[in-house]
């Protein structure tokens, strides 16, 4: 394709020292614990969410993590159905060391599959009762289930699950302006 026959070059403009500012969209809004919880849920309607291979190693997923600034990763199959889910704890903490001696092999040669939870031993929040709650409703349960991360999932028109949120308790910390310890497990 000879792209100076079909396309020209858009004009440039200067970026203002003085008045450029992000969009609220990448400023989430303070909450209360009062607000609804639809506040602090990442839509990933919206937003696209941290993926990877069960087959990558725990270093990449730990990499990916940190370049991403979350703690999770939705662990996803080649035709991007969700198989489980890891975080930081079950790639940092204790978990790989008893995998590993378990399987007799090193830390370094776990894969996100060895160590991750498997999408049926995940548990979730409905949408429905995600609209009908608040911030206040999403840290009890957080809290009460020792858990930093809630999923959210909701039918599709085809009738199928998705994929619809993830709450986060940083997120939530932030949003509040408070700490939320919740013990992960």
């Amino acid at each position: 394709m000879d792209d100076a026959l079909q396309f020209r070059p858009l004009p440039k403009t200067h970026v203002s020292a003085t008045s450029c500012r992000l969009l609220k969209a990448f400023k989430p809004p303070p909450v209360t614990a009062d607000s609804p919880a639809l506040l602090v849920m990442t839509d990933l309607s919206k937003v696209p969410p941290a993926t990877i291979g069960a087959e990558a190693t725990l270093e990449e997923a730990n990499h990916s993590m940190l370049v991403r600034g979350v703690r999770l990763l939705l662990v996803v199959s080649a035709s991007d159905h969700v198989v489980g889910v890891v975080t930081t704890v079950d790639v940092l903490g204790e978990k790989p060391v008893l995998v590993a001696q378990k399987h007799q092999t090193r830390r370094s040669d776990l894969r996100v599959a060895d160590v991750m939870v498997p999408v049926d031993k995940v548990e979730a929040l409905t949408i429905e009762e995600v609209r009908k709650a608040s911030v206040g409703n999403i840290v009890a349960t957080l809290k009460s289930h020792s858990r930093a991360h809630a999923i959210v999932v909701g039918q599709g028109q085809d009738g199928k699950q998705s994929l619809l949120g993830i709450f986060s308790a940083s997120q939530i910390a932030r949003q509040l302006g408070v700490q939320i310890h919740t013990s992960e497990m």
